[in-house]
Parts: C-alpha cells; sequence; structure tokens
C-alpha cells in the first residue's frame, strides 16, 4: 500500500477507534441522546375551560420541580420511590407536593386564550404510566379561562436546557379545541402553537419532527450506514432503503394509530440487535472470501441481485418492521383516527426519509470513489465501519436487554 493511503488508512482506523471508544462508554445516552419527549393532550368540554392531560418523566420531574421551587423534600420523598420503582410511592410524592408540581407546570406549560393567560389547577390525582420503559406520571390540569375565545395558544417550556438536565426536550401535543383536532410538535424553537394555525404550518413541523428525530436517534443511522458499506452498488442501497422506507412506514403508521403495539422492551433491544446483523452480513461475507469479487463483478440475478442479496433485503425488511415500531414512540399521538392525522403520519415519515436519502447522497458517492482509488483501503474502511457499528449495535443490546 502507498506510504499517502497507509496514512489515511490508519487515520481511519485511529477515528474508528475513538468513536467505537465513544460508544462503549456513552451508548445508552447516545443511542436517542440525554432529551425528554413531554406528552400533553388537550381538551374542552365546557365554555371557558381547557382541559390538559400531561404525561411527563417522573425523575425528571421532581428535579426539577423541586429545584425550581426549592421543595428538597419532594425530592426526598419521590426519589427513594424511584429508586425501588414503586409506583404507588411515587404517584403519593407528588400528590403531597401537588402545590410544587402545579407551581412548576404553571410557568412552563401555559393555555391563552384572547391574550390572557388562564389559571390551572390540577384536577385529580396522579397516575403513573410508563414511556420507552421509564416511569411517566400522569397529571390532568384544569385551565380557567376568563375570557373565552374561539382560538387559543398553548405554549410548552418544560425541562428547558437552561435547567441543566436535558437538552432539547419536545412536548408531543394532542388536541381537540376550538372545533379543531390534530396533534403538534412543540421544542424550544417553536415553544408555542395555535389552534389557528394553518395546515401548512402544522405538516411543516411534523416534517422537521421527523428530520430531527432521525438525526438525534444515532441507532437509526448507525443501521443506514450499515445498510451503505454492504452495499455493492447504487442499486442495491437504493433497494435497500427503499425497502427499510416501506416497512418502517407500515408499522410506523400502525403503531401512531394505535392499530399495533409492543413494548419499548421489545422494540429497543431489537433496533440494537438489527445494527449489529446488518453490519455483521457484510463482515461475514468479507470473511468467507465473497464479498471482494463481489464488488467486481455483481451476480446476474433478477433487479440485478444474487440470491445473498435479496435474502439480505428479506432482514432489512423485518428489521424496518421493527424500526417502524421504534420511530412511533417518538410521537405518543392519542388522538382518534382522521385523514389529518393520517397526513401528519405521511409527512413526519418523509422528514425522516429526507435525513436518510441525505445520508446516502453523502456517504456512498464517497465509498465509491474510495473504491475506485484504492480497493484495498476501501476494503479496510468498510470493514473497520462495519465492526465498529456491530461493537455500538451489541453493546446497545446488552444493555437495553439488562435495562441499563
Amino acid at each position: 500500500m502507498p506510504a499517502p493511503a497507509r496514512r489515511v488508512a490508519l487515520t481511519l482506523l485511529a477515528a474508528t477507534a475513538v468513536a467505537v471508544l465513544g460508544f462503549l462508554t456513552s451508548a445508552p445516552a447516545a443511542a436517542h441522546g440525554f432529551t425528554s419527549v413531554v406528552y400533553a393532550t388537550v381538551t374542552a368540554d365546557r365554555v371557558g375551560h381547557v382541559g390538559a392531560r400531561l404525561e411527563l418523566d417522573y425523575d425528571l420531574l421532581i428535579v426539577s420541580a423541586a429545584d425550581a421551587h426549592g421543595d428538597d423534600a419532594l425530592f426526598e420523598a419521590g426519589q427513594p420511590a424511584f429508586d425501588e420503582g414503586d409506583e404507588r410511592a411515587e404517584a403519593a410524592a407528588l400528590d403531597a407536593h401537588a402545590d410544587t408540581v402545579l407551581g412548576y407546570v404553571a410557568e412552563h406549560f401555559t393555555v391563552t386564550s384572547a391574550n390572557t393567560a388562564c389559571r390551572p389547577r390540577i384536577d385529580g390525582p396522579v397516575t403513573m404510566t410508563q414511556r420507552d420503559g421509564a416511569p411517566y406520571a400522569r397529571i390532568a390540569f384544569d385551565y380557567s379561562c376568563p375570557t373565552p375565545s374561539s382560538a387559543h395558544v398553548i405554549e410548552s417550556t418544560l425541562f428547558p436546557d437552561s435547567e441543566g438536565y436535558v437538552r432539547d426536550t419536545k412536548t408531543v401535543l394532542s388536541y381537540t379545541l376550538d372545533t379543531h383536532s390534530g396533534s403538534a410538535a412543540l421544542d424550544a424553537q417553536h415553544p408555542s402553537f395555535s389552534t389557528a394555525q394553518s395546515t401548512g404550518e402544522r405538516f411543516w413541523e411534523f416534517f422537521r419532527l421527523g428530520a430531527e428525530h432521525l438525526l438525534s436517534g444515532i441507532d437509526h443511522i448507525l443501521f443506514l450506514l450499515a445498510l451503505i458499506a454492504g452495499s455493492r452498488r447504487l442499486r442495491e442501497v437504493i433497494y435497500a432503503a427503499t425497502t427499510f422506507t416501506l416497512a418502517h412506514s407500515v408499522t410506523f403508521i400502525l403503531a401512531a394509530t394505535h392499530v399495533v403495539s409492543a413494548p419499548a422492551a421489545l422494540v429497543e433491544p431489537v433496533i440494537a440487535l438489527s445494527i449489529t446483523a446488518v453490519a455483521a452480513w457484510y463482515l461475514w461475507r468479507q470473511w468467507r472470501g465473497r464479498a471482494d469479487a463481489a464488488w467486481l463483478d455483481i451476480a446476474r440475478g433478477r433487479l440485478g441481485l444474487d440470491r445473498p442479496g435479496w435474502l439480505r433485503l428479506g432482514v432489512v425488511f423485518v428489521f424496518g418492521l421493527v424500526h417502524g415500531l421504534g420511530f412511533a414512540s417518538a410521537l405518543g399521538i392519542d388522538e382518534p383516527w382522521s385523514w389529518t392525522l393520517l397526513w401528519s403520519l405521511l409527512v413526519f415519515n418523509v422528514g425522516i426519509e429526507a435525513v436518510q436519502l441525505s445520508i446516502i447522497a453523502v456517504v456512498f458517492p464517497l465509498l465509491a470513489l474510495l473504491r475506485h482509488r484504492s480497493p484495498r483501503l476501501f476494503i479496510w474502511v468498510t470493514v473497520v465501519t462495519a465492526t465498529a457499528v456491530s461493537i455500538a449495535g451489541l453493546v446497545w443490546f446488552v444493555q437495553r436487554v439488562l435495562g441499563v
């Protein structure tokens, strides 16, 4: 190998080693980042009142509320209940410190009618639920609006970056309000929503949410990189990406509309396993001594795919179905089926696909250029990449199975 190529190879190997070390030391956080999602369902069943049911990360809520209002007793009562996984004790801790919880939520989740802030109160006892394997507090609020209006503005700044606990908190909002129903996604850049919002504005929010979700989910990105590294020609990566898209679109829409469901404790480990499986497929072909020849002379079969190529697409399709369930968990939409909801879900999916296609458009031409200029170096780069992806997937699989 020429000296310049050798230096490039060593640099790439070093960079990959650093990446693997990063995955091993921060794998749980790297999978979806130190983020939080708030789920809100807002309705109005009587004039002058707006009901809001919030689902909030329990551990994060007791820390944020206690810190914001100097209520150390809330943390002292809530943290042991969290450590023991005692849902009754968790709910009791929040009920006992309802004023602190109300004060925190009132500051960060507001409803406005006719430019006048509505006054919230807690409506009933706290109950507990699970979201992605984590305990969530389900709390109902009643907002009294002194000036009724045909349009309301909802703003959410819950768990902001400034608190220093999480970043990029998103609030997924489902609403039936002011003769409108639908969903919206709120974050630090776009914290408010109005029922007077146009259809185009609503769809843009879901497109952005889909794009951001894929970009923030390193596990999904690694799965895509494994597909690219194991594809011998552009047609193969297109077939693989299309198969993955069709598969996850089916389960994504079915899960988001509550037609099918699967526990996160099952979905998340399988997603991690899929990363390893797809990357290991290419490594196995290299070990069997088939990949080098395959890069130069693809077997002539239906659509230009040989038998292993078709088998790979089948594996991608199955894992794509599971990834769709993972995408759906990011929304947590709780509203009746409607054509508007369906279009919102499709737009969310388009946002995901836009990022996928952008990654393919950048990475695959670079690999193709490297393969043309230095086939041996190309093999080294793809093998090292696939190895790193496999290791990361295995680490995440073990951690998610163990609930770490």
